[in-house]
């Protein structure tokens, strides 16, 4: 079948990229399965250490991308902008509700040029919206892997073409975008309602318990953001996924990514 990704997945791409989400992981649901005595730590104080660690990781994903000739001057050059262009859209939908447009920008970027350049564009977009819209905080670093997994995971989808890859991208983007939702939420949870309700993260509790808890707190807080981001992320993948698929794929094919660079001494005709 023919490789439907610009930029391939490489095996140092793939020791950064598992590294940055272990770490990812570990951040949102470290609280579920540490002792009673040491989850009382908020998060906002967390959050610094936690970008210390995450940025570099996401560097090294751009690096270790480059150094495996996956991402080269050409492909930094389109990664800026639609970053750019996440980034501009971004304030369109801010405090509207959860309409978030930027998430079509990250779903087809990631899927027409791959998991690891997704996650690079969710997390980069995420960082330079944050700055544009005053929205730098102790949530920042979350909303920084969540928008890369999105990103990312669009990248890693079955390989098909035509009206069935826009059915799939646009179930992808609607359950993703309630996923975002559910992990940020999980970025302040534990510490936000107390132990006195029956929504309450409860420390030490058994896990089925506590994630039954975490889904209850969503049904009843989030949904509200959550479901329109997913619908119109559904509705703008149906109505410009054709057209933006397209010229993103000529654009990358043009700008020959997976061609290699070769410098050759030119050769020197006799004089006539």
């Amino acid at each position: 079948m023919t490789q439907l990704h610009v930029v391939p997945l490489r095996r140092r791409t793939v020791a950064a990229l598992t590294a940055v989400s272990l770490v990812g992981v570990i951040a949102f649901f470290w609280p579920f399965f540490v002792s009673p005595q040491s989850v009382a730590a908020d998060h906002a104080t967390d959050a610094p250490w936690f970008f210390a660690v995450l940025l570099p990781l996401v560097v090294g994903v751009l690096l270790a991308e480059i150094s495996d000739d996956g991402l080269d001057a050409k492909g930094v050059a389109m990664l800026a902008v639609l970053s750019a262009v996440a980034t501009a859209v971004r304030p369109l939908g801010a405090g509207v509700a959860g309409l978030e447009p930027m998430f079509v920008v990250l779903l087809l970027g990631g899927r027409a040029l791959g998991p690891a350049f997704g996650f690079a564009l969710g997390s980069l977009s995420m960082f330079t919206s944050a700055l544009l819209t005053a929205g730098v905080g102790p949530w920042l670093p979350f909303q920084m892997v969540a928008a890369g997994w999105f990103a990312m995971f669009a990248g890693l989808l079955p390989q098909i073409r035509g009206r069935a890859e826009i059915a799939m991208l646009m179930a992808y983007g609607a359950l993703a975008s309630l996923a975002y939702g559910f992990l940020m939420n999980l970025s302040f949870w534990p510490w936000a309602l107390g132990q006195d309700s029956e929504l309450s993260f409860v420390p030490g509790a058994p896990l089925s318990e506590n994630l039954a808890r975490w889904f209850a707190f969503n049904l009843a807080t989030s949904l509200g953001w959550d479901i329109p981001r997913a619908v119109l992320t559904a509705v703008l993948t149906l109505l410009a996924g054709p057209v933006l698929l397209r010229a993103l794929r000529r654009a990358t094919r043009r700008a020959a990514f997976d061609t290699p660079v070769r410098f050759e001494t030119p050769i020197e005709h006799p004089a006539r």
